[in-house]
């Protein structure tokens, strides 16, 4: 088995085909996206593939080291990762195949209008794994 990182982006993907963005759905169609990824994960927990998922909040700020009790805090100038990604989900499956499979699945979650979203998710393989791409 080898781990993948399913990535949901904000912004910085190429645009899904129903490109409404979030906060502009009503509830209804929120609390559908959201039931839908809730089944995608219950079903991969019985498959064994399911590993971890959340969806991350826009707040956040950058951090680092810079010298002894001065970790300097900052909102930007940086392009900043809470404007670009909007959830994970690791998967841990047997091929890189599946995951592409299973991403491609996650891709169709409903948004506005109830229509599948079929947005791009990027595919991350842990490091370590060594995936073997066919085409």
């Amino acid at each position: 088995m080898a781990k993948y990182l399913l990535l949901k982006h904000y912004r910085g993907a190429p645009a899904a085909v129903n490109d409404v963005p979030m906060d502009q759905w009503t509830p209804e169609e929120i609390s559908a996206h959201v039931q839908y990824m809730n089944d995608f994960a219950a079903r991969l927990e019985k498959t064994g593939e399911f590993v971890d998922g959340q969806a991350l909040a826009p707040e956040g700020a950058w951090v680092r080291y810079d010298g002894e009790g001065r970790p300097p805090v900052t909102d930007g100038p940086f392009a900043e990762t809470k404007d670009l990604i909007a959830g994970w989900m690791v998967i841990d499956v047997d091929s890189y195949e599946r995951a592409v499979e299973l991403a491609g699945e996650l891709s169709a979650a409903p948004g506005a209008g109830g229509k599948p979203i079929h947005e791009w998710l990027e595919v991350r393989p842990f490091y370590g794994v060594q995936p073997t791409i066919t085409e």
